[in-house]
């Protein structure tokens, strides 16, 4: 309870967002766990076998077996434990990487210095169609729907973050990378680029924006040129 408390901070906006929460809290409890148990015995250590008057030290080699029992039992406990981390850890990689769920739609983020375009698939659900609707730095996404996207850079290495879905990843110069994700929250949130790529690094901010259906609906609609609509030969440009 405690947990879903402090994750309130930090909003979880996809449907795996709390998968890696999650995976964060269970490495946090356990090495948190180890590390007030190591400063404890090393503390009390010290108090213990503070320098006395009267008292020569003592050459410890940790070759005797009472000695040994402090490396070997916290070594034991600690496999145990790493395996569970690993466990836990491809779980959740197989979950968001090396999983594609079908898809409602597919979006193209092209990345660049210092600026992001994301092309949208039109009222036909088709990327590189007439209707397809290009916006700098907004992506414009429906809750609840299933989303791939491809991932390409113009110039250098980017990174792809959005930190209310916890999704990073790379965008490499000459390659389109793809994934997924699905949006779960209404609302607005922040898209970063999470990879030094120039001196305008640090102002290169983009939104997604997730709307219901009724939302996108009409999003799409006012965001969709009219001569992508009409027939093809159609020049709606001498239209009165």
């Amino acid at each position: 309870r405690g947990f879903e408390m402090l994750s309130r901070y930090i909003e979880a906006a996809s449907s795996y967002a709390a998968d890696v929460d999650n995976l964060i809290w269970l490495i946090l409890v356990i090495v948190g766990v180890w590390f007030v148990i190591a400063q404890a015995i090393f503390f009390g250590f010290i108090i213990r076998f503070a320098k006395k008057d009267g008292q020569r030290a003592k050459y410890v080699a940790g070759e005797a077996k009472h000695e040994k029992k402090w490396v070997a039992y916290p070594h034991y406990a600690v496999l145990i434990f790493d395996v569970v981390i690993i466990v836990a850890a491809m779980k959740v990689w197989q979950t968001v990487k090396l999983t594609m769920p079908q898809a409602d739609a597919t979006v193209r983020v092209i990345v660049q210095q210092w600026a992001w375009t994301f092309v949208h698939p039109g009222l036909d659900g088709k990327l590189d169609t007439l209707d397809d609707i290009r916006i700098v730095d907004e992506l414009h996404v429906e809750k609840d729907k299933t989303y791939h996207f491809e991932l390409q850079s113009r110039d250098v290495l980017h990174s792809f973050s959005v930190p209310a879905f916890r999704l990073k990843q790379d965008v490499v110069p000459g390659r389109t990378i793809k994934g997924w994700f699905k949006p779960t929250m209404a609302g607005g949130f922040d898209i970063q680029c999470a990879e030094m790529c120039g001196i305008g690094h640090g102002i290169m901010a983009a939104r997604v924006i997730i709307e219901t259906a009724d939302q996108h609906a009409a999003w799409m609609k006012a965001n969709t040129s009219m001569n992508a609509l009409a027939p093809a030969g159609t020049n709606l440009g001498d239209t009165p």
